[in-house]
């Protein structure tokens, strides 16, 4: 009995048509000068690419704005008026922790082989920014008193991010980016 392979799921076909889209290429380029004023070569870029921590250190920051947000966003549901103070907290710290995750990122963007894995980080980064964006807009509205506006600019942060978080997942696993050599000297 012959098994027909599965079809290749949706998600993972955009993914794949980011890869061979040339018109990322100035993002791309973009991307590559703000790198290289931003995460010089040298320590900082090693330390940012994880090589105290012996792996890469972009995933584990990730955790800190999405735990963060995704903390929010069940505070939102659950109880908005009641927890509005407390989601508002979440969502500016899950902003003020974009900072180190996006260096880091870009650190390991840096190292990306190949221009499909370059593409898609760039994606990946874009949509980081957007959903960052969206976030902070989220926090100076419900710290002006709009909750409710505050609350949907969140949940359309939420929404990109998961798209921007399985991009990035899409390179760690899918392309198997960075190179397990994340650590060396870049």
């Amino acid at each position: 009995m012959t098994v027909e392979p599965m079809p290749t799921p949706m998600l993972e076909r955009r993914a794949e048509q980011l890869e061979d889209d040339d018109a990322l290429d100035r993002l791309v380029e973009r991307l590559q000068r703000l790198a290289a004023s931003v995460v010089p070569e040298g320590r900082l870029r090693q330390e940012l690419r994880g090589r105290s921590l012996g792996h890469a250190l972009h995933p584990v920051l990730t955790d800190l704005p999405l735990g963060c947000w995704t903390a929010a966003t069940v505070l939102d549901l659950v109880g908005p008026e009641k927890h509005a103070d407390a989601a508002r907290t979440l969502v500016g710290a899950g902003v003020l922790a974009v900072v180190p995750t996006a260096l880091s990122g870009l650190a390991d963007w840096v190292g990306l082989r190949s221009t499909a894995s370059r593409r898609v980080g760039a994606a990946h980064a874009a949509l980081n920014g957007v959903a960052g964006t969206l976030f902070a807009t989220s926090w100076l509205l419900r710290r002006r008193g709009s909750t409710s506006a505050g609350i949907a600019a969140s949940m359309l942060g939420v929404g990109v991010v998961t798209v921007s978080g399985y991009l990035g997942g899409h390179l760690a696993i899918g392309r198997a980016e960075p190179s397990a050599s994340a650590t060396d000297v870049v």
